[in-house]
């Protein structure tokens, strides 16, 4: 006798469903135990150099407290801050800029017209493949010649702009891309317009399954804003050499320096891993809904209204 499915069951499969899709595909029980293997191995091959590392700082007196004691100092860290918050800056705005233009490449290359998929893929191809330390210099050097000359951090936002532009648009893509075609294919069954479709159905599912490489593209955004020292633009590397030349502690200096970049992409690379494995919200209205009633179930079977 067929009876009701109960809400927890239901939602459970559908969670389940939607968290199969990804962009990538689920390794099998041989990776799974490859991977674990490897990471092992990395692991103690990480403690080696650094048991290492410290053995031969220590032999040389790079481990004596007084070296160590100025980096307890709040004015140092101030200092040291002020730098990261540069570094915020830059990446919040090539973040949204590139995002933006990455979003309207994706969409263009994924467009109907011939000429506009060209462009975009121009574009994406030629971004991917000039190193971005050559847009640094073009901009330092090639523009200034030509009376373009663009405050310092701007310097360093348009070529990491361009350059992660192509990198989100692909990403975006991608996850267009994932998609069933079924999903438009039911937007545009229900009277929706191309528009709509893409605005209302399948950009939100997209962005939703890709925002965990959005994220570690963005990890590596953060760690691209480190060119900055070639334009003398204040982040955090750059305040990291002023200091060691200050100071002379020129290896202490860059280790705390890279203790900070360590600490704050470790937080996004969290944050990705827990967005890859995060579940979809269950809407309120759905969830209180009670029971899905299945096909054939007799009347007696199904919630009664109160």
């Amino acid at each position: 006798m067929t009876t009701a499915v109960p809400a927890k069951s239901a939602a459970r499969t559908r969670v389940q469903a939607q968290a199969t899709l990804s962009l990538y595909d689920e390794p099998g029980p041989k990776a799974r135990r490859n991977i674990r293997i490897w990471s092992v191995i990395t692991i103690f091959a990480l403690l080696g150099v650094i048991i290492s590392g410290l053995i031969q700082f220590g032999s040389k007196g790079q481990l004596h407290p007084d070296k160590w004691t100025p980096f307890l100092s709040w004015p140092i860290w101030q200092y040291l801050f002020v730098g990261l918050w540069g570094t915020l800056q830059a990446g919040a705005l090539v973040a949204v800029l590139g995002g933006t233009l990455g979003l309207l490449l994706a969409l263009g290359r994924l467009s109907r017209f011939a000429p506009v998929r060209w462009i975009c893929a121009g574009y994406i191809e030629t971004a991917r493949t000039i190193p971005v330390l050559l847009l640094i210099y073009l901009m330092l050097f090639g523009l200034p010649q030509l009376g373009l000359n663009f405050p310092l951090i701007w310097k360093l936002v348009i070529p990491l702009t361009v350059a992660n532009s192509a990198a989100f648009a692909e990403i975006i893509r991608a996850g267009i891309l994932g998609l069933p075609r079924g999903q438009r294919e039911a937007a545009l069954s229900l009277g929706m317009s191309e528009g709509q479709a893409s605005r209302l159905v399948v950009l939100p599912q997209a962005l939703r399954f890709a925002t965990p490489s959005l994220v570690t593209q963005l990890v590596s955004l953060i760690k691209d804003t480190s060119l900055g020292y070639i334009v003398a633009f204040t982040e955090l590397l750059y305040r990291g050499q002023v200091l060691s030349a200050f100071n002379g502690l020129l290896i202490q200096t860059f280790l705390v320096v890279t203790l900070v970049y360590l600490v704050f992409n470790g937080i996004l690379s969290a944050l990705a891993a827990r967005l890859r494995t995060r579940p979809p919200k269950r809407s309120p209205r759905r969830a209180a809904a009670g029971p899905v009633p299945v096909a054939g179930a007799p009347f007696s079977d199904l919630p009664r209204p109160q």
